[in-house]
């Protein structure tokens, strides 16, 4: 499955997968086969940051 690349609509895509599916970043990020370094970058673009409290992007 492809994810978005448009870093706005990958946030809320992430950010659901997330709440809906996946514990960590991690375990998203190994299952899509994503580099995690990578995402966080992408998202930090649009100034989002991951919380690992709340397992979401802010």
């Amino acid at each position: 499955m492809d994810i978005p690349r448009d870093p706005i609509i990958l946030v809320g895509y992430v950010n659901t997968k997330l709440r809906d599916h996946f514990s960590t970043l991690e375990e998203f990020c190994q299952t899509y086969d994503i580099e995690e370094e990578e995402l966080r970058s992408t998202l930090l673009s649009v100034d989002y940051q991951y919380d690992e409290t709340i397992n979401q992007f802010v």
